[in-house]
């Protein structure tokens, strides 16, 4: 038993359906594993396709009393719920790092980001408001109001295991709509502890519905081509998307979808370099490089790419890997060995065609799924790692000495979520933010997620935003009322 069993203890491991803990169907569990060590960590419900039916029908059966709710209620069952996240900071925290292996520093992070969009849709809920007007030939009024969308199929990654949850839940439950939440095979236990302090502050049973399965394709199509479901929202690879919105053309349901990034990192030659460094290490090693967000591809003015490098270099190799409950270590493990061997290849790929690791560039040591933090210099256009997300502790550095040139190369992929560019030239800042093709743009920072900003992205980084005034707009439908005088 390690030090922290009975914070995984405490986590109920049933499906939550209808307000009830209930077991999956014959009693199927699935196995949790955690990254650090390669061993079980717990085993959960794993849902049939009989259990996701049960949670839509438990969704649909509550949305009209739901829809129906003084939406102060609402707003004071998402304010409750983000005090006790925040009470129970360390129980989240342990509980994301024991299951998806990112250290303690960063997990208790992610539970203030995350929380905060409870907080934040909280003050939304008693936000929502429509318009009156006079139609133009002074005949009719024009009213528009708004209305929950339905019934909410959420499906959520393993790399924030809170935060993806409560981004979607928090503007669901705001605008009174339903949901069955698919939390990721790897990481369910924060997805359940999360729906348990939901039941404790009073949600009322059948809005939210949490289903673990490891059927994930096997139990979620259906749900998405039944008419019950309205609104489908995911966040996960572009593979997955386009094969859910193909799915959800049937029904012609409400889709919103966060997809994955080819993040470009511009350092310009008038840049603050130490403050390009910081961002650097912020924008590349969030939650060990896994993370849609993460700059994968850096683009350095050639006149300042010596320093930029060096530094860059020496900040990477100072960081502490190893298992993120030990105090002081800075990168925890991958997720899976899949994921080891994607970074190995692409950095030997890389290498083979004439890129130099100056740092890392291989797996940890010991137990467990770690690679090294690495930093690659004179990496060739044509290397895998310059089209595909490396979803890892790898930074590899091209040069550029042309403005227009760099803008160009940045926007030569099919992802569009986020791009990053350090200047200090304030025309080149508008110049440059208005040409990049992304959905949000980082100047002089590495982290761009705010609860308060709409995240998204445009081409095959999805569609629809979360957080922000626009955020909760994606779970409510525009009804237009003519009134004849």
């Amino acid at each position: 038993m390690t030090q922290t069993s009975s914070v995984v203890e405490q986590v109920k491991k049933q499906l939550f359906i209808g307000g009830t803990w209930r077991d999956a169907e014959g009693g199927a569990t699935l196995e949790v594993d955690n990254p650090a060590t390669g061993g079980a960590l717990a085993r959960v419900a794993d849902a049939s396709v009989a259990d996701g039916a049960a949670a839509l029908t438990a969704a649909s059966e509550a949305q009209a009393e739901w829809a129906r709710s003084a939406p102060r209620d609402r707003s004071e069952i998402l304010r409750a719920a983000y005090e006790l996240i925040v009470e129970r900071t360390d129980a989240f925290a342990e509980l994301m790092t024991l299951e998806m292996g990112k250290p303690l520093a960063e997990a208790r992070g992610e539970v203030a980001y995350g929380s905060e969009f409870f907080r934040w849709f909280a003050e939304e809920a008693v936000r929502v408001s429509g318009r009156y007007s006079v139609a133009p030939n002074g005949a009719t009024r024009l009213m528009t109001m708004k209305q929950p969308v339905g019934p909410t199929l959420m499906i959520t990654p393993w790399n924030f295991p809170l935060a993806m949850g409560t981004r979607k839940i928090g503007p669901a439950i705001a605008a009174g709509c339903t949901m069955v939440v698919k939390p990721a095979a790897e990481t369910p236990l924060s997805m359940l502890y999360l729906a348990q302090v939901l039941e404790e502050v009073g949600l009322p049973a059948g809005v939210l519905n949490v289903v673990t399965t490891s059927n994930s394709g096997g139990v979620m199509e259906p749900l998405i081509r039944d008419p019950r479901s309205r609104k489908l929202t995911f966040t996960g690879s572009t593979q997955v998307g386009r094969t859910l919105i193909e799915q959800s053309a049937q029904q012609v349901l409400r889709v919103s979808m966060e997809l994955g990034g080819n993040a470009p990192f511009i350092v310009f030659d008038d840049a603050d370099i130490d403050a390009a460094v910081n961002g650097a290490m912020l924008a590349k090693m969030r939650n060990i490089g896994e993370a849609c967000t993460a700059a994968n591809r850096f683009f350095v003015h050639a006149d300042v790419a010596a320093e930029f490098s060096e530094k860059f270099a020496a900040r990477m190799s100072s960081l502490t890997v190893g298992d993120g409950m030990t105090d002081g270590v800075d990168v925890g493990p991958l997720i899976n060995a899949k994921a080891v061997d994607k970074v190995t290849n692409l950095v030997a790929d890389a290498t083979e065609r004439g890129a130099r690791v100056v740092t890392g560039g291989g797996k940890g040591d010991g137990a467990g799924y770690f690679f090294n933090p690495t930093v690659i210099t004179g990496l060739p256009g044509d290397a895998a790692m310059a089209r595909e997300e490396i979803f890892g502790p790898v930074a590899a550095i091209q040069t550029f000495t042309d403005e227009d040139d760099v803008i160009r190369r940045a926007n030569d992929t099919e992802y569009g979520l986020v791009g990053y560019f350090f200047t200090r030239d304030y025309a080149r800042v508008l110049r440059v933010s208005e040409a990049l093709d992304y959905g949000m743009v980082g100047v002089n920072q590495g982290v761009v997620s705010n609860p308060a900003a709409p995240f998204g992205g445009v081409k095959a980084s999805g569609f629809g935003r979360e957080g922000g005034f626009e955020g909760i707009e994606e779970y409510l439908e525009t009804k237009y009322v003519g009134l004849a005088l």
